[in-house]
């Protein structure tokens, strides 16, 4: 078995949950690789891909929204989107480098890749078993006019959806998004803490953002920070987003209890040190969350499939969903005093995400017969 894992750098969880599927081939031995599908196309279209994406989702949210929503109602499994037809314009290329390079499975957690594959096999050109990884705990549209061997989705009580959306029941898979080992094994959090060189007895809030940088975080740190007295630290993860990074140093300046933190590859060991995390509903951060246990509330969403992922989470009991940063201040305060109710969470997201779910991706792809 060699695999290639295609992503694109619209988000970075797409790339996280391919990464997750990467480390686990490379762990069991098996030849890998992972590329960014855009560039099949050029590094021009890769790159004004990813930039508008990041632009639309952080500064015009709204029509981001108008987007998904208009994808739903084209969405269809007899026709073609839009979307279809523009990733079949690099699909030979990213044929000749399958073939060239002898892979015989590809996995995608990106639809961009899934059409660009399904043009090829509908063509009759392409050989190789291919793979869909859905990142986000809806079905995003679009995914019903692809044709791949096997999708492996979220969780059980989503087969339904999937499979009334158009794709085929019996090519679903529910394995759990992928997430790193680095997640799915916490870690000591008294170590966590002295490596990071927190306070043994302070109470630390994260509050992410997302890569992108997306949504308010300096407002919903002010609002825990006015309520928690001085023991209470704040870490706000900025992302790659530079303005966002600048903005919250120039407000938290003076202010010890808060800290404003690069894009860091040391996120699981936060975690191992948190008390509560703050995080908009991306699939996989939400995912890596729940997999390490951690009391979690979730902030305004990105609209659209992030809307839905924070719906699947609120309604199992594993995560808070307030409507504004006052609203989840006062949830943090009642979560973070209440043992019992941090417990009944953290049974709930053992309970409905796989740690393991790299491991069943590559497992079912090591069965899967040529």
């Amino acid at each position: 078995m060699k695999v290639l894992i295609l992503s694109c750098n619209t988000g970075q969880g797409h790339n996280t949950a391919g990464r997750a599927v990467l480390e686990e081939l490379r762990r069991q031995g098996v030849p890998c690789e992972m590329k960014d599908v855009l560039l099949f196309a050029g590094q021009r279209t890769s790159r004004v891909v990813s930039n508008a994406y990041v632009k639309i989702t952080t500064r015009s949210p709204l029509v981001f929204q108008w987007l998904y929503r208009a994808g739903e109602a084209i969405r269809s499994d007899r026709l073609h989107s839009p979307v279809y037809f523009a990733n079949t314009l690099y699909a030979d290329n990213l044929l000749r480098y399958i073939e060239g390079q002898g892979f015989d499975r590809v996995l995608t957690p990106h639809l961009f890749a899934a059409e660009a594959l399904t043009s090829l096999r509908r063509r009759g050109k392409l050989a190789a078993r291919c793979y869909g990884i859905a990142t986000d705990y809806t079905c995003i549209p679009f995914w019903e006019e692809t044709e791949l061997d096997a999708y492996f989705i979220p969780h059980r009580d989503l087969m339904e959806e999937f499979a009334q959306k158009g794709l085929p029941r019996e090519k679903l898979a529910a394995t759990g998004i992928p997430v790193s080992r680095r997640f799915s094994h916490p870690g000591d959090r008294e170590a966590a803490r002295a490596a990071l060189g927190i306070g043994p007895d302070s109470q630390v809030c994260l509050v992410m953002t997302g890569s992108m940088g997306f949504g308010r975080a300096g407002e919903y740190a002010q609002a825990l920070l006015e309520r928690g007295g001085d023991r209470r630290h704040v870490y706000l993860f900025g992302g790659r987003n530079e303005r966002l990074k600048a903005e919250l140093r120039e407000r938290f300046a003076g202010e010890p209890r808060a800290v404003v933190l690069d894009y860091t590859d040391q996120v699981p060991l936060y975690m191992d040190g948190c008390d509560l995390l703050l995080t908009k509903p991306g699939g996989l951060t939400s995912t890596e969350a729940a997999v390490h246990r951690i009391p979690l509330i979730h902030t305004a969403p990105i609209p659209g499939c992030e809307t839905q992922n924070a719906a699947f989470f609120s309604n199992r009991g594993m995560s808070l969903c307030p409507d504004g940063p006052e609203e989840t201040a006062e949830a943090a305060e009642g979560l973070l005093g209440d043992p019992a109710r941090r417990e009944a969470m953290a049974a709930a997201q053992a309970a409905n995400c796989n740690p393991r779910a790299a491991e069943e991706i590559v497992r079912r792809m090591a069965e899967d017969d040529l």
